[in-house]
């Protein structure tokens, strides 16, 4: 039988809480895209209250549980978060948009009607943080960069290619397509962000049906417009 010293006891026991120790710190280590998204939501909330103008990585990250240094491990600064959060918000807007500007078939008022829906619904959810952004972008060059020379034109590209197929298809009169399109996108991102973009928020059928007559009655004339929307 062995006999063991108070040395070797204590080394023992030593041994075991630090295993037991780092176990728990391997557990409670969490993976690096869990991090990321705290921090996008914490960023999210933050423009929720306060314009992005007042935003400072140590108010950012007192939001969340990990450290002022961990934000510079994953972000290289706020623009750079800025443009994450778009990144991850501007797919929400392009799927309902797709069943417009894809060019499906089928009636093109329906669609616009539903694509027009579907972008309101995402103003619904995560509005007061595009306007933020949106109104960042106005005084800020590096903001406009990523919003209205990034997501902005995006969309203007898309919707451009849209009217001229639509033109070519006879579908829609002869007009000037990118200023159309120009027009028809600064007038949602100006409407949705009084509407929608505070507290408390508009009425969203009400906005849904408002864009939708502005559009189908531009486009495609009175007489596509006076369908009932599909909302």
């Amino acid at each position: 039988m062995s006999v063991y010293s108070v040395t070797d006891i204590v080394s023992i026991r030593w041994g075991i809480f630090m295993t037991e120790g780092m176990r728990k710190t391997k557990r409670e280590r969490r993976r690096p895209e869990e991090s990321e998204r705290e921090i996008l939501d914490a960023a999210e909330q933050f423009l929720r209250e306060r314009p992005l103008s007042e935003i400072t990585v140590g108010e950012l990250m007192a939001r969340t549980r990990l450290g002022r240094s961990s934000f510079y491990f994953y972000f290289n600064d706020l623009y750079d978060l800025v443009a994450r959060l778009l990144a991850r918000l501007e797919p929400a807007l392009w799927e309902p948009a797709e069943r417009w500007v894809g060019g499906s078939e089928g009636l093109p008022e329906e669609y616009l009607r539903r694509a027009l829906e579907g972008v309101v619904s995402v103003w619904v959810a995560h509005g007061p943080v595009l306007r933020a952004i949106a109104e960042a972008s106005l005084h800020d060059r590096q903001v406009a960069s990523l919003w209205r020379d990034g997501v902005i034109e995006r969309f203007v590209e898309a919707v451009s290619d849209r009217l001229k197929k639509e033109i070519r298809r006879g579908r829609i009169d002869q007009l000037h397509v990118r200023e159309t399109a120009t027009a028809l996108l600064l007038m949602n991102e100006r409407y949705l962000m009084d509407a929608l973009g505070r507290e408390p928020q508009a009425d969203a059928r009400t906005v849904a049906e408002t864009l939708d007559r502005i559009w189908v009655r531009t486009l495609y004339g009175a007489d596509g417009a006076d369908s009932p929307p599909s909302l």
